[in-house]
């Protein structure tokens, strides 16, 4: 079997820290032969490190379009970036993996499913913390109707000082917001894939803009002190989700707020059989996690244990981003249905501009 040719767009933070060590995890199935960055420099650095032999390397992404060995395009650009490469993509007879969130709002998303369903290739979006053992195991025991009917949860993506200092992550025109389409993203994403509902009716949203601009928030930050002159989007952003059935979501996310908890990638979960609730971020040093029910006429809480080492020896777990990698790539060779689907991660859009929309308006906005 031929390797599938890979052609990167965008060769920042999220290509080095985890699409190229993925992707070279899985060279049994693919290889990288063009990179494509308008800094130059750092297509050049991933060829080197990363690239095929005889890789290309390219400053504009309709050159690398254009190049007819690439079969599959993955966009890790800036949010504003992911509806014309991806709708470029597609035209030009590629396969796409594109960065979360899909789009920094709906009519660019509608457009990328638009121009995926035209073209009749794979398409898939970044939300490798579905991959995460923990997460696997509550997807199970949803799927198996352990937790009951599902009526409520809760996403949790709050860092109580994490701003990220460098690229254009407090760039609004660029990303199209902060916390919120950056790290709610994961966490709505996950709470919906548990929920198995994707039909929301209405959204209210509250968004914040109180410790970006102030520069004594600054301190403690794990990335050092951003530029308060800079920053432009929101510091945190709450969201509430009505669903067509009935059922609620409650969405925090925060990259700097004055809470203990940094809780992140992160759902809460209650049915009525049980709940359940994965803890992760940095007040956690490991993912945790733990149902509760009542069992013999006791609240009992029940986790995973854990699996214990033994020494010069490894387990098997790959990183989240490995496992993802290599299911998109089986799904191109074999003619399946990725993990991540476009249609629910459309939704996921969906739901994040409604809360930047009801916050800004100050009314609820429905959606169906």
């Amino acid at each position: 079997m031929s390797k599938l040719k890979i052609g990167v767009v965008g060769c920042g933070g999220i290509a080095n820290q985890k699409h190229f060590p993925a992707m070279k995890a899985n060279s049994d199935l693919c290889e990288i032969v063009a990179f494509c960055d308008i800094i130059k420099e750092r297509a050049e650095k991933g060829a080197a490190e990363y690239g095929a032999e005889g890789a290309r390397i390219y400053e504009d992404y309709h050159d690398l379009l254009a190049d007819s060995e690439v079969e599959v395009v993955h966009v890790l650009t800036p949010n504003v970036a992911h509806c014309p490469i991806t709708v470029a993509a597609f035209e030009a007879g590629k396969h796409v993996y594109c960065e979360k969130p899909m789009a920094h709002n709906t009519d660019d998303a509608k457009a990328m499913l638009e121009a995926w369903k035209k073209s009749g290739k794979q398409f898939t979006i970044g939300y490798q913390n579905r991959f995460r053992p923990e997460v696997q195991n509550l997807k199970k025991a949803c799927e198996a109707g352990e937790l009951g009917d599902i009526y409520y949860g809760k996403a949790h993506a709050v860092r109580r000082r994490a701003v990220p200092t460098w690229g254009v992550f407090p760039d609004k025109s660029k990303q199209g917001g902060g916390p919120l389409i950056d790290i709610g993203t994961h966490a709505l994403d996950l709470t919906l894939w548990m929920m198995d509902n994707y039909e929301p009716q209405s959204v209210s949203g509250s968004v914040f803009y109180k410790l970006g601009n102030l520069p004594q928030a600054t301190e403690g930050n794990l990335f050092g002190p951003w530029d308060p002159e800079t920053y432009e989007v929101e510091d945190s952003a709450m969201g509430f989700i009505k669903m067509k059935d009935g059922t609620a979501i409650a969405l925090e996310a925060a990259w700097a707020i004055n809470m203990t908890e940094s809780r992140e990638a992160s759902t809460t979960l209650c049915g009525t059989k049980a709940g359940a609730e994965i803890y992760s971020g940095m007040s956690y040093p490991d993912n945790k996690l733990v149902y509760n029910r009542g069992r013999h006429g006791q609240l009992m809480n029940e986790e995973i244990a854990g699996g214990g080492s033994i020494a010069y020896f490894e387990g098997g777990a790959s990183a989240p981003g490995v496992v993802d990698n290599r299911q998109w790539l089986e799904a191109i060779i074999n003619g399946t249905e990725p993990v991540v689907k476009p249609e629910q991660a459309f939704v996921v859009t969906q739901i994040l501009e409604a809360i930047y929309q009801s916050a800004e308006s100050g009314k609820e906005i429905i959606l169906g």
